[in-house]
């Protein structure tokens, strides 16, 4: 097959979404079929509505196989509040008792603006076999991308991403489940989805059953394991219990209460020391630098770390904090269970599906900064109960979520789609 892969991001990023396409495109071409990806330039997430943000300047790449074209994110003003505008009059529209999809869908390709990958696929002459986007909430680069497939006749699939966020609020779920996104679902050829609880949502908002397909993240043990625990600490110079909190240092993804949490405990004689590693919002910066200097002293913002250091923080840590809303999965639980360390998120999104509260792992509301303490504590004060539930998350890891079990069930979707096309 012939695949082209559409996505906000892709390598040298790593994030959660960009790391799973990265793993199935290089999947299958190991198996013997080609893989384009189509992305932007983007390194940072405010790029796409910031100007002067990290972006990568190669333009055309090829990476273990997979070749990779990068298009510029355009910016309609040097004002940071355009983008959110034109999202929230979107989410405004969608509200409306009436058909406004279409005009919504329209809005989309300007959120992020990247015009040059839609005029890309409008022009390629290129035969493929099948197209796959992922992040529903990235409409405005699908929305070109199902039409190029419309066009050439060929299956589209869309891994969505859903966000569902907390079950009683909605500031999540919504620029998720926007009519115009449901619509396009509802086009696809495919819905691969990350857990059974995204399953059930779509299937609630009108995504016919039989296109919806369960795939999942996963992890490549031998990629992940062998770090060093006395190494992180000589590195970085710190004594005592850690907990690592490792993705996005944003409010949706649980740094702030992460932070909050780590303070009661000093506060209350805990001698914890909050370690975060992974990209920096702007949102993040200006709150930690606006904490007494006291709060500060409990936590070492470390940004992007190397592979190694990661790892050597897994093995160091105590427990895994990701307390998030804004998670349909989260790959980091997996890489800690690898360590045998139980791991922290919120009862919110798909986590619930993919953490066994009090078996491997706890489940807090998102934004109880003083829930999360206490179970912080419970797993600091009780040893055996946290190796108890590490080795329980590492025994299901092994068992479900290597990246070989889920590439296999998303290789069967792609080619039963474009098996089903080729017969029709």
């Amino acid at each position: 097959m012939r695949i082209l892969h559409v996505i906000q991001r892709y390598w040298p990023y790593v994030g959660g979404s960009e790391r799973q396409f990265q793993e199935f495109s290089e999947c299958l071409v190991r198996d013997g079929h080609e893989v384009t990806v189509f992305t932007t330039d983007a390194w940072d997430l405010e790029h796409f509505w910031a100007c002067g943000k990290k972006r990568i300047e190669a333009v055309e790449d090829e990476h273990n196989g997979v070749l990779i074209r990068r298009f510029p994110v355009r910016h309609l003003s040097s004002s940071p509040l355009v983008y959110p505008g034109i999202r929230r009059i979107m989410l405004t529209l969608s509200a409306l008792p009436l058909d406004t999809a279409p005009l919504v869908a329209r809005l989309s390709l300007l959120a992020p603006w990247v015009p040059d990958l839609a005029r890309a696929l409008a022009q390629d002459d290129q035969r493929y076999d099948l197209v796959a986007g992922m992040n529903i909430v990235f409409d405005g680069l699908l929305e070109p991308a199902l039409r190029f497939a419309v066009r050439r006749k060929i299956p589209f699939i869309v891994h969505p991403l859903t966000h569902l966020g907390e079950d009683d609020d909605a500031h999540v779920r919504r620029h998720y489940t926007m009519p115009h996104q449901i619509k396009l679902l509802k086009q696809c050829d495919a819905v691969i989805v990350q857990n059974s609880i995204e399953s059930r949502a779509l299937a609630g908002l009108g995504v016919p059953e039989k296109l919806v397909h369960i795939g999942g993240s996963g992890v490549n043990p031998e990629e992940v394991t062998g770090g060093e625990a006395a190494r992180f600490r000589r590195t970085y110079r710190i004594d005592g219990p850690i907990v690592a909190f490792l993705g996005t240092a944003a409010h949706d993804k649980g740094a702030f209460d992460s932070v909050r949490a780590v303070s009661l405990l000093r506060s209350q004689g805990v001698g914890v020391t909050l370690v975060l590693a992974g990209p920096m919002m702007d949102q993040f910066t200006t709150f930690f630098n606006s904490l007494p200097a006291a709060d500060r002293e409990g936590c070492r913002v470390l940004g992007f770390i190397p592979d190694a250091d990661k790892q050597d923080l897994l093995a160091a840590c105590s427990a895994l904090l990701l307390p998030s809303r804004s998670d349909s999965f989260g790959i980091v639980f997996l890489e800690a269970w690898l360590y045998d360390k139980p791991v922290i998120g919120a009862r919110a999104g798909g986590i619930p599906d993919v953490i066994s509260d009090g078996v491997d792992g706890f489940l807090v509301p998102f934004g109880d900064a003083a829930a999360l303490a206490e179970r912080i504590g419970r797993i600091l004060t009780d040893p055996t109960l946290a190796r108890r539930m590490g080795r329980a998350g590492h025994r299901k890891t092994l068992a479900e979520m290597t990246w070989a079990r889920r590439y296999g069930l998303v290789r069967q979707v792609y080619e039963s789609a474009v098996g089903a096309r080729r017969a029709a």
